[in-house]
This record gives structure tokens, C-alpha cells and sequence, in this order.
């Protein structure tokens, strides 16, 4: 009650008294492992768009994630970026293309708002199917379903990012999908065990074929 007051009385709004029984815990989520590729500098592939930390694959965590991995990566990989930075800036002035919203509004498009029920809705789906299907522990056959099923929702969400007003909701669904894919696609290419990737199917760990990163 005195060094944690906030979550104790958090913690009774759900009937838990945290004095008398612990707090029941269950996983929620796992750190990205993996994401853009990128150099020592942390450039990726796309000109002055950097990449830092849990976004980024830089490979320092090989194929899990550790808490301490993610701190060495902020340290060392945002010093790069920032060096780099400062070189780029050096050779001139940056310059920019059309600025935003010089195209005409779709006046059709722009009153055509997607309900955030649905986004909620179709955003619970791509978590219900990752956390049923492509968890710590897989089966082909659970990730094949569910790529089928990740791509009917991709198709679904790109279908309303093309002619829906653009909202961040929108965009963020839209991203959690395709992400939600990669890694589907990815864990069925890979054919063993590794780190925070098991396959029931594959329960050894192959150096001879694995060793390396899967790109997408």
C-alpha cells in the first residue's frame, strides 16, 4: 500500500487484493524480433530513412530478443544514425519533393470514414489469429491456415485504405496486417527451431540451412 499505491488500488477495482493473493499474470506480447534491415549505420534501403532499436533488424539480438539487446542497440545504433546524419547534412541542403496536400481532395473519398468498430473489430481478428496460431510454438499446418486468413484480412484493409479517408487508425491496422503477414510468411519458409521461433514440425535446429536471416 505505500510503495505501490497506484497499482494497489488499480488492482481492487478488479476485485484483486493484492496484500492477500498475488496478481495473475498471463503473456500479453513478445519484443519484435527482427524488422528493417539496415546497415552498421542504421540506413536502410530507402535514402535518409534510418531505422533504430525495436524497428530495426540489425541482427545484434540473433534470434531472440533480450532486454539488453534492445539498450545497446538504442546506444550504439542511434550514435551511428546520428554521425551519419551529420555527414549528410554536410554535403548540402536537403530538398524536398511536393509538400503534402497538393493533390485535390477525393471529396467522395474523404466523407467515406471507415467506423472505428470495424477497425476495432478487423484489428481484434489480426490479434486473435496471431496469438491462436503463430505464438512461441507453431505447426505448418497452423501457419498455413492462418496465412490464408492474414491475407483475406490484408486484402480487406487495403480494399478500405483505398477508398476510405486515410485516418492514423486506418494506416496502423493496415500496418499491423502486413507485418502480421511477414512474419506468418517467414516462420513457414523456415523449416527448424530457433530461438523464439518453434515448430512442432521441426523440432531441431538446423545450422546448415538456417543460419541466416529470412528476408522478405
Amino acid at each position: 500500500r505505500d510503495r505501490f499505491p497506484a497499482i494497489h488500488d488499480r488492482c481492487l477495482t478488479f476485485g484483486l487484493d493484492i496484500t492477500r493473493e498475488p496478481i495473475p499474470v498471463v503473456p500479453a506480447a513478445h519484443y519484435s524480433c527482427g524488422g528493417l534491415l539496415t546497415d552498421l549505420e542504421a540506413r536502410t534501403t530507402l535514402h535518409r530513412l534510418y531505422a533504430v532499436g525495436e524497428v530495426a533488424c540489425t541482427g545484434v539480438h540473433g534470434a531472440n530478443r533480450l532486454a539488453s539487446n534492445s539498450l545497446l542497440e538504442a546506444l550504439v545504433f542511434a550514435d551511428h544514425a546520428a554521425e551519419d546524419t551529420r555527414e549528410l547534412l554536410k554535403r548540402g541542403p536537403i530538398t524536398h519533393g511536393p509538400s503534402l496536400g497538393t493533390e485535390p481532395i477525393d471529396s467522395a473519398r474523404h466523407a467515406n470514414e471507415v467506423s472505428p468498430e470495424l477497425i476495432a473489430q478487423l484489428r481484434l481478428l489480426v490479434q486473435t489469429l496471431m496469438w491462436t496460431h503463430v505464438g512461441i510454438v507453431r505447426t505448418d499446418h497452423r501457419l498455413k491456415q492462418s496465412l490464408r486468413e492474414i491475407e483475406i484480412l490484408r486484402n480487406a484493409v487495403e480494399s478500405l485504405a483505398a477508398t476510405c479517408r486515410i485516418t492514423l487508425e486506418l494506416v496502423e491496422l493496415r500496418n499491423i496486417t502486413q507485418a502480421a503477414w511477414i512474419i506468418i510468411a517467414c516462420a513457414i519458409q523456415r523449416k527448424e527451431s530457433r530461438g523464439l521461433h518453434y515448430n512442432l514440425d521441426y523440432p531441431e535446429r538446423d545450422d546448415v540451412t538456417w543460419l541466416r536471416d529470412t528476408l522478405l
